[in-house]
Formats: structure tokens, C-alpha cells, sequence
């Protein structure tokens, strides 16, 4: 079906908060301590000995999404009428501006910022901020492009793509990261509750085989790949992220994340086999 294009421009906004909780079950819905329960113990405990919590950065995505105890409604903010089997996420990036506090009251804004045309389908970019509620100051910005399938053909532009090329050589990094069989259900406590991730009945009604893993379920997986092995753990340097999402992940598939450094911080891609999930990734660190 066509897609409207007076969706352009609307704004939404509202406060949202989280705690402690919010931020581990976060955590472990992205993997943390999948592989060695006694690693990560910072993102996955807040009582262990000797270890301050700290927040995974890439929870900021989740918080200007859905907010901290999820909202089951189209995950293109502003447009709730777009039907949920129709949209697939195209790209992510976040910037963070300083590491996320492990409890806040904060508020978000975000507009819809364009419809591109990819021929058959739309793209709708969504931009939005995330501040602390109490100092206005900012805490972290979104940038999510949806794919609404099948609504393209409508004479607008595509989506302009940012130079990307990776270096001339092997990865400096590659890591191996198992999902479990179950990770979009722990993933979905997170706030997306798009069936499309766990009910197998809808998720062949939009032509997939079985439900999929969430997109920033992957990005929050490549992204403390990122953390741990450019930031070397520490959410303050984590400047930000951004990626376009290839190919479906099936829960219990393994991603194979390789990344390469670079001047300012990295670029990265995440595999299954040879099937590139992730792509065009680009990392940014911050000087704290």
C-alpha cells in the first residue's frame, strides 16, 4: 500500500525513565555474560564486590525508542497506522555524549525527518534526542531509518550513501558471539514487542520463515564487541555507532563481528557464515 508522506515532519516527544533493573535486563538481552556468567559482571550485576554498574551505551537506541518499559506499537515513531508486518529496520546510529547513568528520569524528542524511495519500498528516517529531565543537558541521539515494505514506487529520492570502504587488509578483531535460541524473547522485554520477533504465526504472515531476531538486538551485540575491544570496556569513550541491517538473524545463530581501528575508532561488519547481517559499520570514540 502507498505510503503517506504527509507523515513528514511530525513530532513526538515525552518523558521516560529507568532503573537499575531496566538497564541489566538490557544487558543480558544484548548477551552480556552469555558466554562467561562472571564476565561483564558491570553491566550484568549491581551488587557484585568491588564493581560499579555501568550501562551498555548502546541502551540509549532502546530508551529513544520504546522507552524504558516498552510501548507495543509501530516502531516508526509518529506514524503508529504503518502495519507492523510491513517494516523491517534499514539503518541505526547513536551517539552517545558521555556514558548513560545506571538510573534517570529523562525526556525524548524525535521527528520524522524524511520518506526516501528505494523503488519498491519507503524508507522513513526518524531523528531524535534523548536529555536528563532535571539539567536539560544531552545524553544521547538517535538517527533509525525503517523499511516499509512495498510502499515505494511514489517518485521520491533515495536515501544519499555515506563513502564506505573498508581497509586493504585483514580485521584487526573478529570475535564469535552464539545467540541463544531464545534471545528474542529476553531481547523483547527491552520494549520491542513486534511479533514478528516471537510469534511464529505472524512472522509467516510477513514471509519469513520464523521470527527474527531483533535488528538492534544484533547492534547491541556488535556494539559491546565494539566497547570491549576499542573502548576497552569503558562506556565513556563509546562515542557512537551506525550500520545498516543486511540480512535477517534467526535466534541461535552465531554473529561474527569483525572490526577494523582506525584513526578515530573503528569500522566493522557482522556475519552469519558468509551472509553479511550488519554492514557499512562505522565507529566513533569520544575523548571524555
Amino acid at each position: 500500500m502507498p505510503i503517506d508522506l504527509g507523515i513528514v515532519g511530525r513530532h513526538y516527544s515525552g518523558p521516560i525513565s529507568w532503573s537499575s533493573s531496566h538497564a541489566l535486563l538490557y544487558a543480558l538481552g544484548v548477551g552480556a555474560g552469555g558466554t562467561d556468567p562472571h564476565d561483564e559482571l558491570a553491566f550484568t550485576t549491581e551488587n557484585s564486590h568491588g564493581t560499579l554498574q555501568r550501562v551498555l551505551p548502546t541502551f540509549a537506541v532502546v530508551l529513544g525508542a520504546h522507552g524504558a518499559e516498552g510501548d507495543p506499537v509501530s516502531p516508526v515513531l509518529g506514524a503508529p497506522e504503518i502495519p507492523l508486518a510491513q517494516i523491517l529496520h534499514g539503518e541505526q546510529t547513536v551517539t552517545l555524549h558521555g556514558a548513560l547513568p545506571v538510573a534517570a528520569t529523562a525526556t525524548f524528542s524525535g521527528r520524522i525527518s524524511a520518506v526516501h524511495d528505494t523503488g519498491r519500498h519507503a524508507v522513513v528516517e526518524n531523528v531524535a534526542e534523548l536529555r536528563d529531565a532535571a539539567t536539560g543537558g544531552l545524553l544521547a541521539e538517535t538517527v533509525s531509518s525503517m523499511v516499509v515494505r512495498d510502499a515505494g514506487g511514489f517518485g521520491g529520492e533515495p536515501a544519499a550513501a555515506a563513502p564506505w570502504t573498508l581497509p586493504e587488509r585483514s580485521a584487526d578483531v573478529s570475535l564469535s558471539y552464539p545467540t541463544r535460541r531464545d534471545q528474542a524473547l529476553l531481547y523483547r522485554l527491552s520494549g520491542d514487542r513486534n511479533p514478528l520477533h516471537s510469534d511464529p504465526w505472524f512472522a509467516r504472515s510477513a514471509g519469513l520463515e520464523r521470527p527474527i531476531l531483533h535488528g538492534l538486538c544484533t547492534y547491541g551485540f556488535t556494539g559491546r564487541a565494539l566497547l570491549h575491544e576499542v573502548c576497552g570496556g569503558d562506556p565513556d569513550r563509546f562515542g557512537g555507532m551506525s550500520a545498516r541491517f543486511t540480512h535477517p538473524v534467526f535466534p541461535g545463530d552465531t554473529l561474527d563481528v569483525d572490526i577494523w581501528r582506525t584513526t578515530d575508532g573503528a569500522m566493522f561488519r557482522a556475519s552469519v557464515g558468509d551472509r553479511v547481517v550488519l554492514d557499512r559499520g562505522t565507529f566513533r570514540l569520544r575523548t571524555p
